[in-house]
Formats: C-alpha cells, structure tokens, sequence
C-alpha cells in the first residue's frame, strides 16, 4: 500500500505552496509522488453541460476522459467517514507511487504534519490534537510538539524519506 502524508492546515498558513515544494523536491530525488487535495466542502468536479457530464446525469456509474496526455474519471461515491473507503480509489490508481500527499483532512489516521504561521494569529491543529506528528513553521510554536524549519524544504524532503523509508 502506498503511503499518504497530509499537510494540514489553517486557511492560508501556505499548504498549496507547501505541497508544491516538497512534490518537486521529492520528485527531483527520483520519487514518484502523487498529489489529493481534500475538501469538506460539496462541489461538483465535473463541468455541467459537458458531455462527461452529461453521460453522469444519464446514469452512467462512472464516467472516463481521456486525451492525448492525460486521463481522469468522475465516480460517484457515497459520503463516509471510514477512512479506507475514502481512500482506496487513491490506493488503486497510484500504486505505482512512492508517496501519496495529501493536502488537508484533519480526520484521518495517516502521518499529519501541519503548516503554520504565527503572523495569522491562530492556534496551530497541533495544540489540541497529539497525533499531529510535526509543526512545519519557521516560527516558535506555541505547543508541546516537534517543528521542522518551513524554511528547510530538503531537510523536510530528508525527514519524509527517513519517516516513510522511502529510499
């Protein structure tokens, strides 16, 4: 099974800008790594109007596009808070992977490691949740944990290869 790290985060703390960084540094080391980005939030993926969606709305239990460089499907799944069936999708298309990062989702028993930033005036996730294994910020953190520099992405890249043994 291929491993998932999830970057957690406030609202602006810099998960996006994170996620990028250390995809690109593991990814420059010879690692393949995947990318999920987790939302609570209800929205359709697919675009009204067009024909994948259109074939959705007709009943199809799932719908496939596929172009000269990419491909991506549209499955329906039924809302759960189990975490293996929220995943396994995932689990099946990159198991050709290294790492599977996953930006967000607070709820989840996978490794953890939160981005914060003292200048947004927030308590870090950390605080309050002891499975948090790390704080990545470049800022003293206001709770009992580990912090790794923001600032070290090759150093961040170092710990991620010696956490999931990866090489």
């Amino acid at each position: 099974m291929v491993p998932r790290l999830h970057i957690v985060g406030r609202k602006n703390h810099g998960k996006t800008t994170l996620v990028c960084e250390l995809v690109t540094e593991l990814a420059d080391r010879g690692l393949r790594v995947a990318t999920v980005k987790h939302t609570h939030h209800h929205h359709e993926l697919d675009t009204p109007g067009k024909d994948s969606h259109r074939h959705r709305q007709s009943g199809a239990i799932g719908v496939g596009i596929l172009s000269a460089e990419m491909v991506a499907t549209f499955v329906p799944v039924t809302r759960s808070t189990d975490e293996a069936t929220r995943y396994a999708p995932f689990a099946t298309m990159f198991a050709d992977c290294d790492l599977i990062v996953v930006e967000g989702d607070l709820h989840t028993s996978a490794v953890r490691m939160e981005v914060w930033r003292t200048g947004l005036e927030t308590v870090p996730y950390a605080a309050d949740d002891p499975a948090i294994t790390a704080v990545i910020s470049d800022d003293a953190v206001p709770a009992n944990i580990r912090r790794l520099l923001r600032s070290d992405v090759p150093a961040l890249a170092d710990e991620i290869i010696r956490m999931f043994h990866l090489r």
